[in-house]
């Protein structure tokens, strides 16, 4: 018989407690979750200029600016630099790259509005220079990029009525896990809300900004990080926020999977579909003449034929079948014999190449207006998006700007399309995300948050209806809806790159923070 000491069986009590305390934890940790690996020696850097991802960081640089606005002008301080993501025992895990606009007023409790894009793996580089800071690119008025590069004042900035801090999360911009630390504990839903959020908190703190009303403003894949945030910020950090800004929407995933067993999709994505059709002239003439009255034809054609003819399957009979052909290819500019070949369920990558394939022309789905050609005129799919022409001058403004007029060095590459992926998913293991319901939570625990809403007509990455149709399966009570506002644009997924857009954009916005 074996003879246990009192000390080992204290011990032995000890670890089976702790054990059974870790399975019964809570499934969301209540902080970041950082690596515990162990931080590589860094080279300190030059005082000035950013030669690697060491741990040793400079100052945060600071340059005073006018901006030029719709009425008047206003000073304004620009902050460029790092803040550093560290674990609970001081070990610095990721330098996080910001640039923010500080209006010099005397209202240090000013609205201050946090603003990035999506991807993920997406810098914040389009809605800073793409209409919400001020300066940005040279373009046409329809938003395309004008030879030669150049860039001029803004004068639709958000600045007249908000500060602005414009975040890259790690691995995108300059932003960076720090040398020796696995990039990856940054990569995911979860760990990416908390990174961000950890930012978030460590600049308000740094520059005094609690009392400030604050407000979020996400596209794209940014609009479910702005949903994770405003819920994590409120449990995590008692941090309330004004207003969630979600441009270019996509809070639940299962409204843009096209995969095996996943209707959803199909009537949701329709009305852009026609709204596609509309602007390149392929439909028939009595729908040609008002978009709004066709896209609303067929979004109660999506809601109610359509919709039940999917969810029939195998059971719809022939003559349905016919009659659902026909209609959706009234609505689509698509043959009937090619419908019936996508068994009345059309793929958005597929679109984009049928569409005008007897032109030898392809459509975009970040701006379906857009054009383009591929190497030939067979296949399924689109060789690129015909959308993204506009990355030269946006590169070519951004470095210019930080360099010549913020006085801001960094020799690492900004990466405006980061190596993020595999994304890790692992909160939503066999399901798809859905951030729509923590965005429920924070509006159900702070009755004062708004949500502003976002669509472009032409945008066939997060589709207006789809938008439109998770706002309504959030199960918000009456109160909680009128909160919500929906603004509409005849733009792509970028709504801001036509000028007329931006424009109007930006009266919108006045409406938006005005709001109580």
């Amino acid at each position: 018989m074996i003879k246990l000491s009192i000390a080992t069986i204290i011990a032995v009590i000890i670890f089976f407690g702790n054990l059974q305390a870790q399975s019964l934890a809570p499934v969301i940790p209540k902080g970041p979750q950082y690596s515990k690996s162990k931080s590589a020696v860094s080279i300190p850097l030059d005082s000035t200029v950013v030669t690697s991802n060491s741990m040793f960081i400079p100052d945060v640089v600071e340059t005073k600016h006018i901006a030029k606005l719709r009425k008047g002008t206003l000073s304004y301080t620009a902050q460029s630099g790092y803040i550093q993501l560290k674990d609970e025992e001081g070990n610095p895990k990721g330098n996080v790259f910001f640039m923010a606009y500080i209006a010099n007023s005397p209202d240090k409790n000013r609205p201050l509005t946090f603003a990035f894009n999506g991807g993920p793996g997406s810098a914040s580089v389009w809605v800073n220079l793409g209409f919400m800071g001020p300066k940005r690119p040279v373009l046409t008025d329809g938003g395309d990029a004008a030879y030669p590069y150049d860039y001029t004042d803004n004068p639709e900035t958000w600045l007249d009525k908000t500060d602005m801090v414009f975040i890259d999360p790690i691995s995108t911009g300059y932003s960076r896990a720090v040398t020796g630390e696995d990039p990856k504990q940054f990569h995911g839903f979860v760990e990416d809300v908390q990174s961000v959020a950890d930012f978030m908190r460590l600049y308000v703190t740094k520059y005094e900004r609690w009392n400030s009303k604050k407000y979020i403003m996400g596209e794209s894949y940014g609009t479910p990080r702005a949903a994770g945030l405003v819920q994590y910020m409120q449990n995590r950090y008692s941090m309330y926020f004004d207003g969630v800004i979600m441009l270019s929407s996509i809070l639940n995933m299962q409204t843009a999977r096209f995969e095996i067993g996943n209707d959803l999709p199909y009537h949701l994505f329709l009305p852009t579909y026609t709204a596609t059709a509309f602007y390149h002239k392929q439909l028939d003439e009595d729908l040609q003449k008002d978009l709004q009255a066709t896209l609303k034809e067929v979004e109660h054609f999506a809601n109610t034929e359509y919709l039940l003819a999917l969810n029939k399957g195998s059971d719809i009979t022939d003559q349905e079948f016919e009659e659902i052909t026909r209609k959706l290819a009234r609505y689509t500019g698509l043959s009937a014999a090619y419908i019936k070949e996508t068994n009345l369920r059309i793929n958005i990558h597929k679109f984009c190449k049928e569409l005008r394939r007897d032109e030898g022309i392809t459509v975009g789905r970040l701006d379906s207006r857009s054009v383009g050609r591929d190497y030939d005129d067979t296949g399924e799919r689109t060789e690129f998006d015909p959308a993204g022409k506009t990355a030269g001058t946006f590169a070519s403004a951004l470095n210019h700007i930080l360099r010549a007029e913020l006085n801001y060095k960094n020799d690492l590459p900004y990466d405006f399309s980061g190596s993020v992926h595999p994304w890790n998913y692992n909160n939503v293991q066999n399901k798809y995300l859905n951030a729509s319901e923590l965005l429920r939570q924070a509006m159900a625990k702070n009755p004062d948050l708004k949500v502003w809403v976002i669509a472009g007509y032409y945008d066939l990455a997060t589709p207006y209806h789809a938008a439109e149709y998770v706002f309504k399966h959030m199960n918000l009570r009456p109160e909680q809806s009128k909160q919500v506002s929906f603004t509409y644009y005849e733009a792509g997924h970028m709504v801001y790159m036509p000028k007329n857009c931006m424009i109007k954009l930006n009266l919108d916005a006045d409406e938006f923070y005005k709001k109580k």
